[in-house]
């Protein structure tokens, strides 16, 4: 299960009820922090989530309602807050803004408070644990080293209990050596495989993190069957012209790609502030039904086979 935290969901400009982008992804111990826009560091305090385990910050593009965040960030991390180290995922292009920013800005000759990574990124897996990656992927959008991130978890085959209470196989170890693909042999002399307690492998939850993007057709691969797709709604189809010019989405066509790539669970973000949610909401409604318009501090857990897991 992965569970979605936003922590700002305007477009370009904060408003009165949103912060600028930015999202943190859980996993278990894992915790990322997608985008960081100015503000984002009181948007986590607000949020009651804190500062420990956030280590990793992943940047789908350089433009400064996406990235201005580091540099209030790093300065609390200065005076502040404790970490065992900071990491910056990213582009080229990107990185090379932000360490403009925090070298330039922030730390002015100074050594950062912790070890301060940046990791330049490239199309494909880059972080692998043991039971899910996060890969990258291009988005189409001004500028070079646009980038989405797809979290997924690995295929498992699940453990049958009830088979394995059949054939006597008692609670402990010896089940564990089964999911680990290990034949044991019973107290009686029975030999069990794995094949004999584990069902049909099955693949793990997906999600997708879109930053700002002009296109759809690039994307339809990469977004095919997520359990859940998440994904920029800066204009209402009226202004479709002026969303091309600029090249950000409508809700519309963010719901049309999520029907062609058999999307389960829609969520809209980067919400200009000249729509009414509401709007926003009817348009991607009216093509994908399960479709929602996240707001600031809304979590949704993203699991299989599940509709919605908003909360």
């Amino acid at each position: 299960m992965f569970e979605i935290l936003f922590l700002g969901t305007s477009a370009s400009a904060p408003s009165a009820k949103r912060g600028l982008s930015a999202q943190i992804v859980t996993h278990d111990e894992y915790r990322f922090l997608v985008d960081c826009g100015e503000g984002t560091q009181r948007q986590i305090l607000q949020s009651g989530t804190g500062f420990r385990h956030l280590t990793r910050v992943l940047l789908t593009h350089g433009h400064l309602d996406h990235i201005l965040g580091l540099g209030g960030l790093l300065s609390t991390f200065l005076r502040w807050e404790a970490i065992e180290e900071l990491e910056i995922f990213g582009g080229h292009t990107t990185l090379d803004r932000v360490r403009a920013l925090l070298d330039g800005v922030v730390l002015r000759g100074n050594q950062p408070p912790m070890p301060l990574h940046f990791r330049e990124i490239k199309p494909g897996v880059f972080f692998d644990a043991a039971d899910f990656t996060i890969s990258a992927f291009p988005v189409t959008h001004r500028g070079p080293d646009c980038l989405g991130y797809v979290f997924e978890g690995k295929a498992r085959r699940p453990f049958l209990a009830e088979k394995a209470d059949a054939l006597g196989v008692p609670f402990g170890p010896e089940r564990r050596d089964l999911v680990d693909g290990k034949t044991i042999t019973l107290p009686n002399g029975n030999r069990v495989k794995p094949d004999d307690v584990l069902g049909p492998l099955q693949k793990g939850v997906k999600l997708v993190v879109v930053g700002d993007t002009g296109k759809t057709d690039d994307l339809l691969d990469v977004c095919k069957d997520a359990d859940a797709l998440v994904i920029e709604s800066t204009y209402l189809n009226e202004e479709a012209e002026m969303a091309r010019e600029f090249h950000h989405l409508t809700a519309q066509q963010g719901a049309e790609l999520a029907v062609k790539a058999n999307v389960k669970k829609l969520i809209l973000t980067h919400i200009s502030r000249r729509y009414r949610e509401k709007d926003v909401l009817k348009e991607a409604q009216a093509i994908h039904p399960n479709a929602s318009v996240a707001r600031d501090f809304d979590v949704f857990q993203i699991k299989r086979d599940e509709q919605d897991g908003h909360k």
